[in-house]
């Protein structure tokens, strides 16, 4: 038995053997290694996307700190590997009217600010939808000195303009009312996004200037104010903001004051101030 074995060519070399046994270490070794990068890459843009959160967060409280001051400048800068921050143009066109006969006094068409993040590099789920501020879908009008003038939010969905997961920075109205004798006073903020036209993506950062501060002031029964989507076609429709009505309506004391304050804000993306 042991002559055959010695004298069979069928056998397989010790130098081949070693061979085989190292290619399939080579093997493993790659296939952990490629497993490991992906891992790794998947947590580094979970990690990235969550403090891009808390970063269009900031930015919604910037605006409202810069679109009252004309002439004020803010500039926020950001790191991400994995997205970016665009601004998207004339998304949101709010319509006020007044008294019972519902007569027309304004229109008022504002963009908003997206952090996109392709969903090869991080996803959740198509339809996937995250409120961060205020943090359940809620009017674009809400009352209160605390009250935002932005609403923050995630929303995945595929494929509407692109296979991204973004965060949204989109202006929304914040309202403050008081009563003095049987007579209401109803100041309503709303910050305008424009798009300053130096968008170079040399770096990147947000810059917000105040340019102008204008107010419509109306003598007001009721007050109802509609907001409509002048981008839906694109997928930036009512769904995708996600407000809980698309019109809301304030029976007002006979002989209230309305008082509509907008601030034309303008972002450039990429350059500092």
């Amino acid at each position: 038995m042991t002559n055959r074995l010695r004298n069979d060519k069928k056998a397989v070399t010790p130098v081949i053997s070693e061979v085989i046994i190292t290619s399939i270490i080579v093997v493993l070794l790659l296939v952990t290694v490629i497993f490991a990068n992906g891992y790794l890459n998947a947590r580094l843009a979970q990690n990235e996307f969550s403090a891009m959160e808390q970063f269009m967060q900031t930015v919604g409280q910037q605006i409202d700190d810069v679109a009252w001051t004309v002439g004020r400048t803010q500039t926020m800068d950001y790191a991400s590997q994995y997205g970016q921050v665009i601004f998207q143009n004339g998304v949101l066109t709010y319509a006020v009217y007044v008294n019972s006969t519902n007569t027309w006094i304004a229109n008022f068409t504002t963009g908003a600010l997206f952090f996109n993040m392709p969903i090869g590099s991080y996803n959740i789920a198509n339809n996937y939808m995250q409120f961060i501020f205020p943090n359940s879908n809620s009017s674009f009008l809400i009352q209160g000195t605390t009250a935002p003038v932005s609403h923050v939010f995630v929303i995945e969905r595929v494929p509407d303009n692109g296979n991204y997961i973004r965060v949204v920075v989109a202006p929304s109205i914040r309202m403050l009312n008081s009563t003095v004798t049987n007579a209401g006073y109803y100041n309503l903020y709303l910050p305008i996004l424009q798009p300053s036209g130096n968008n170079l993506h040399i770096s990147q950062s947000i810059t917000l200037t105040a340019t102008t501060l204008n107010v419509t002031s109306q003598n007001v029964n009721q007050i109802k104010i509609t907001v409509s989507f002048p981008q839906s076609a694109s997928g930036f429709d009512s769904t995708f903001f996600d407000f809980n009505s698309s019109q809301t309506v304030l029976p007002v004391p006979t002989g209230s004051s309305l008082e509509f304050y907008t601030g034309n804000v303008t972002v450039s993306l990429g350059e500092y101030a």
